[in-house]
């Protein structure tokens, strides 16, 4: 529609039929959306901001190029932690860029989380604990936690959106985003120290905690009274 518009096309039913996919359920808005003052000076605008547009396009594309050919020889754990759902190749390139594929280097995965800034905080003033708070650290470290995390919360029947939007219930979204970009490096020292794949345990793991908490949380309250308690499930 821009390429027809620089080009000269003012009819907003001519325009409005360029369009593609799910867009064309918006036909008639887009007449109407179309329908205006473009003169052409709009045009030379539109066409700068067009070649602009293409420019970086290609500047990314070389870039990606260049990119793929210096990762060449770490592309198996880039695979690795691409298994992590909700994760894409280049939050994948972003965490390496940072720490590596040694990750022999942090003892433990804790000492990679908190060496990336993505540990909550537990400074005291006074009563209050601002729980949830995680300092500057490795900028690239977290920013490609946190760009997981976002990516696992389009999927909410996965397990890491389903520890965020839990959480986000609970302490709000900020902190739940720094508990999860903990999970995500946490995961991440694991796959590349084991040299395995992400095996999601799936949105339901924390009802089936749940379930397990307060069946063991009942049954300590009726031993504190003085009973004996054997469990037997019901039969279907």
């Amino acid at each position: 529609m821009l390429e027809a518009l620089v080009a000269g096309e003012r009819d907003p039913q001519v325009l409005a039929e360029l369009a593609k996919g799910r867009l064309r359920a918006k036909l008639p808005q887009l007449r109407q959306a179309l329908r205006g003052r473009f003169r052409s000076h709009h045009g030379l605008l539109v066409r700068l901001g067009v070649a602009h547009l293409e420019q970086l396009e290609r500047s990314i594309a070389e870039l990606d190029t260049h990119i793929d050919r210096v990762l060449a020889p770490f592309a198996r754990a880039r695979d690795r932690l691409d298994t992590i759902t909700g994760v894409g190749k280049r939050a994948a390139e972003t965490i390496i860029a940072e720490i590596g594929t040694d990750v022999t280097v942090f003892p433990t995965a804790g000492h990679l989380a908190s060496w990336a800034g993505r540990c909550p905080g537990n400074n005291l003033t006074g009563a209050q604990a601002p729980l949830g708070q995680a300092d500057q650290g490795q900028p690239l470290a977290w920013r490609g936690a946190d760009r997981v995390r976002l990516g696992a919360g389009a999927q909410p029947r996965h397990y890491l959106s389903a520890q965020y939007w839990r959480l986000a219930r609970r302490i709000g979204k900020k902190k739940a985003a720094v508990a999860v970009g903990h999970s995500i490096l946490v995961i991440a020292w694991h796959l590349l120290t084991d040299d395995g794949d992400y095996q999601d345990l799936g949105g339901e793991d924390f009802i089936r905690r749940d379930t397990e908490r307060q069946r063991q949380r009942a049954v300590a309250q009726l031993q504190a009274l003085g009973y004996r308690v054997v469990l037997e499930p019901v039969a279907a």
